[in-house]
């Protein structure tokens, strides 16, 4: 139970030594900081990854030649290429998928242009198929989509991104007008809904073509491509991963025993990479906050030593007047205990407040680490306990009749 006496002296001593508390408050307040600021902004950029990556869906995978998060590693460079004719084969031999579609993209950007008008260097070409934009999340808001006819004539038409219509059409419908990508002259089908950044890349810059008209104009029919899988709910997801492993595994001609030469990742398996890096980087803060957290130790043990050395004659007042050891103890504890809970509050709270400012960028709501910030409260009191108990101790078996007699 807390005794409010002891709360009330604690206050008046931090108060009275206004400075010296202060001093030692900023090693506590920054250790804390430390800690949860790296933990806030970490899970703000955490909540707005997971959160992009599950409006793609929650119910696709992607195949790919490599795993997304290591393709400078050997055995996949020996791997040859994920093709256009694999996804037709697997798309006609697969039964759970509602949607399947390619991707190919053009190496590196490109310009468009529209008359006068023209972008920069910055235009993401793509190959896919009627189904690339329900297997991504994107929705068509002037036009059409690119249909089924579309790839299987291989028509040189283009559905653009909502930033490539505002600056090459920006007081008329782009429906139906010619325009120039990368050098190829396409006519605009449709042009996508807005969409935004994600990791960095604008996804309203991308310029979607028939797959076919891709290979045809670039001769890329062994080029690599990337394959997306929708399914029809989660229960058919594991199900549907296990049947593109089955059917991929013949169709690239992997022995028995061999490891596949190809990726599957659904959007749960990228989240859980994502949480397992993010949670590695919380813990590197949490351990610098702790190192910074023992040394604020240190400071606190020093100054309760010296409260102690100053007010030995009031010490000696308490017990004379029928003060307890017990009763000196705890109150030096809690004078401890008091310091380090007003520099552990201020550290999270300015922790809180300046990891949120990397959501004010990336358009998250506000994050508040609850399990982190009880976690540094826990920290401070046993910190506090840990270094205050030996000034505490040394108060509490202070000789009444030798502390009366000090000067």
């Amino acid at each position: 139970m807390i005794n409010l006496e002891f709360v009330r002296l604690a206050w008046e001593i931090i108060r009275s030594h206004k400075l010296r508390s202060m001093l030692t408050l900023l090693g506590i307040v920054i250790g804390v900081f430390a800690i949860i600021v790296a933990v806030t902004a970490v899970q703000v950029m955490e909540t707005q990854l997971v959160s992009t990556i599950e409006s793609f869906g929650a119910t696709n995978f992607t195949i790919s030649r490599a795993d997304g998060f290591s393709r400078s590693a050997s055995r996949y460079r020996a791997r040859r290429n994920l093709t256009y004719d694999d996804m037709v084969r697997y798309a006609e031999k697969a039964r759970l998928p509602s949607a399947i579609s390619p991707r190919m993209q053009v190496t590196g950007p490109v310009d468009a242009r529209y008359g006068s008008r023209a972008t920069e260097n910055v235009i993401t070409m793509i190959g896919v198929n009627e189904y690339w934009l329900s297997t991504n999340g994107f929705d068509i808001e002037q036009g059409r989509n690119i249909t089924e006819l579309d790839v299987e004539l291989g028509r040189d038409i283009v559905v653009i991104g909502h930033d490539i219509s505002l600056r090459l059409f920006p007081n008329i419908n782009p429906v139906g007008k010619p325009v120039i990508i990368g050098g190829n002259r396409y006519q605009v089908a449709g042009v996508m809904a807005e969409k935004g950044d994600v990791f960095g890349e604008n996804l309203d810059l991308q310029a979607l073509i028939p797959i076919t008209s891709m290979i045809r104009t670039y001769s890329a029919a062994k080029r690599n491509i990337s394959i997306e899988v929708e399914t029809r709910s989660m229960e058919a997801l594991d199900e549907a991963m296990e049947e593109a492993i089955g059917i991929l595994r013949v169709i690239r001609n992997v022995d028995p025993g061999d490891e596949n030469n190809f990726e599957i990742q659904s959007s749960e398996s990228i989240v859980n990479e994502i949480t397992s890096f993010t949670g590695q980087v919380k813990l590197g803060g949490a351990i610098v906050g702790l190192i910074t957290l023992l040394s604020a130790g240190v400071g606190v043990m020093n100054i309760m030593l010296v409260s102690v050395a100053e007010r030995t004659r009031e010490i000696g007042v308490r017990k004379a007047v029928g003060a307890r050891r017990r009763d000196v103890l705890i109150q030096f504890l809690y004078e401890a205990i008091f310091l380090c809970q007003i520099g552990g509050i201020t550290g999270i709270l300015i922790g809180v407040l300046s990891g949120n400012i990397v959501g004010r960028f990336v358009d998250v709501s506000f994050v508040f680490p609850w399990t982190w910030a009880i976690g540094a409260v826990l920290g401070v009191t046993a910190i506090a306990l840990t270094f205050g108990v030996y000034p505490a101790y040394k108060a509490a078996s202070m000789d009444p009749i030798e502390s009366l007699r000090h000067e």
